[in-house]
């Protein structure tokens, strides 16, 4: 579902990803980890199209993103970190707005808008403002936003920071719910790591390289550790040239 190859990228004389190669099959869960400026960020916007690329190929659902990005975006959902909802208008107008985006017609994005406020639980705030909605909820609609066009790989970029404890879990638990019942793809970056499953595919990256691609239960494995954090620590702080490579 999403292929990473060879990808590298500078920002003038600094270099954020070198030659990272990622490669994620179609459904499941999959988790992005590293330290701040490992280049999660960049990955991310590269993936998206924010960023065009400068060395490498990256395909999404097969379509390569620097020659064919409008056909990748229509497998594409993406729920950033910084909230991208605006406040005044409704929960509904939110959702019509985006889909006029993705070119879908009136009474379809009409239809679409119903079936994923409803998946998301929102159908009784519909006609509220945004900034009535707490967090928790806001996170709701905008996955509800970027399922819109029914995209086969959903990316969330750090999209639990800020919410309490219970309202992280249940966006979680949400999300892998998509993963079973719906077959998506998920990436799911994050720095908060109870947020990971033992058999959740983790790609690790620090100083813009991949130090580790596997299960996080053999990344402990791996690294002769108890705990997702410890082994996380060990890989971040003694990475050295190893690249660690292992079941997904």
């Amino acid at each position: 579902m999403l292929e990473v190859a060879a990808v590298s990228h500078c920002y003038g004389a600094h270099t954020a990803l070198e030659r990272v190669d990622v490669s994620l099959a179609r459904g499941g869960f999959h988790a992005l980890l590293g330290p701040n400026g490992a280049g999660k960020s960049t990955l991310i916007a590269l993936v998206t199209g924010l960023l065009r690329g400068q060395d490498g190929e990256i395909r999404v659902a097969d379509h390569p993103v620097s020659r064919r990005a409008r056909a990748a975006r229509r497998h594409l959902g993406v729920v950033f970190q910084q909230p991208t909802l605006d406040l005044d208008l409704s929960v509904r107008q939110n959702l019509l707005y985006h889909a006029s985006l993705h070119g879908l017609g009136r009474r379809q994005a009409r239809e679409c808008c119903d079936r994923e406020l409803a998946r998301q639980h929102l159908e009784a705030r519909a006609d509220d403002k945004v900034r009535l909605l707490n967090g928790g909820h806001r996170r709701r609609l905008e996955i509800a936003r970027a399922l819109l066009h029914e995209p086969a790989l959903l990316i969330l970029d750090e999209a639990s920071v800020g919410l309490d404890t219970a309202s992280r879990q249940a966006l979680n638990e949400h999300v892998r719910t998509l993963c079973r019942e719906r077959g998506m793809t998920v990436l799911w970056t994050t720095h908060l790591l109870d947020e990971i499953a033992p058999a959740d595919h983790v790609v690790v990256l620090c100083a813009g390289r991949v130090i580790a691609d596997s299960q996080a239960q053999a990344l402990c494995s791996h690294t002769g550790t108890q705990t997702l954090q410890d082994a996380f620590h060990r890989l971040t702080t003694t990475s050295g040239d190893t690249v660690m490579e292992g079941a997904s």
